[in-house]
């Protein structure tokens, strides 16, 4: 609900930007689901209020369009009930950490190069610990950086993204193998290595796996049918997956319960380059029992 207290028709003082933006929270806390609320909401900082005018910063242009396009409005709305007189609601992208300093009025600073928007050259109102700073054991150059690890592992939103496990894509595999094999072909690669482990450091190498056609097709986001289709393409069987049927005996007869995959875990040139380069690829780098079976 809308705050009525309008606190320069009552002569009653107005609030700081800091309790002012405490004020909205709590009332964007309870009509927003806590998922939405966390994550678009409170990594907002607010960075001060001055000729009517209310900033905040967001930590990227995601952010900011985000919180503009959904909730512009109705922040706005808050504000107004807030100052009792009409407020215009700014979001800059301001990416730094936010800390609140206590006892600290607002500076006129210039935002770093690197916290503005590129069509942007207008100055705010900063909080001193807003301001980067330069730290040159970070680059050689000393140019002010942030260092954002806390938030891009420290969040309940990394805790399901889990950023620190990724896989390595080569650009030489996007821009080369891509056009050979079309976007199938190359997500059922990935979803297959997505299964294996490999560690070039430690040579460490586990690239068979028991699975079923079902599991890889789900995986890859495709049909059962796709990735048999992939699967038997000469490419894919040549430089990249090797299966075969796993078979067993039940009272009616043999029936299939699933394939043994093996899988390359690095990638290959392109028979072009192979040719261009003189520089020929292992014709048969899977294991013997892989060899030429098709279902």
């Amino acid at each position: 609900m809308d705050h009525g207290v309008k606190g320069q028709s009552l002569g009653v003082e107005q609030p700081d930007h800091q309790e002012a933006w405490e004020m909205v929270l709590g009332d964007l806390r309870t009509e927003m689901s806590r998922a939405l609320f966390e994550t678009w909401v409170q990594p907002l900082k607010p960075v001060g209020y001055h000729e009517r005018t209310f900033t905040v910063g967001a930590y990227n242009a995601y952010g900011r369009a985000w919180v503009e396009e959904r909730l512009g409005a109705r922040i706005t709305r808050l504000l107004e009930g807030l100052y009792g007189q009409p407020v215009t609601f700014n979001v800059i992208v301001a990416n730094g950490f936010y800390r609140a300093g206590e006892g600290e009025k607002p500076i006129k600073k210039t935002l770093p190069q690197d916290l503005v928007d590129n069509d942007s050259n207008e100055e705010t109102e900063l909080e001193p610990s807003d301001v980067a700073v330069k730290d040159d054991s970070l680059t050689g150059s000393g140019r002010t950086r942030k260092v954002m690890l806390q938030r891009a592992y420290g969040s309940e939103r990394a805790k399901l993204i889990q950023p620190e496990r990724g896989m390595f894509v080569t650009g030489y595999f996007f821009n080369n193998w891509l056009p050979l094999l079309g976007h199938s072909a190359l997500t059922i690669i990935l979803a297959a290595r997505s299964m294996c482990y490999w560690n070039p450091m430690t040579g460490e190498l586990r690239n068979v796996v028991e699975t079923e056609m079902g599991e890889l097709a789900e995986r890859a986001a495709v049909s059962v049918r796709t990735v048999k289709d992939v699967l038997n393409t000469e490419l894919v069987q040549r430089y990249f997956l090797r299966y075969r049927v796993r078979r067993v005996m039940t009272a009616n007869g043999v029936r299939t319960a699933g394939i043994s995959l093996q899988v390359r875990m690095d990638d290959p040139l392109t028979p072009l380059d192979q040719v261009k380069t003189g520089l020929m690829e292992e014709e048969e780098w899977y294991l013997p029992e892989f060899s030429g079976e098709k279902e």
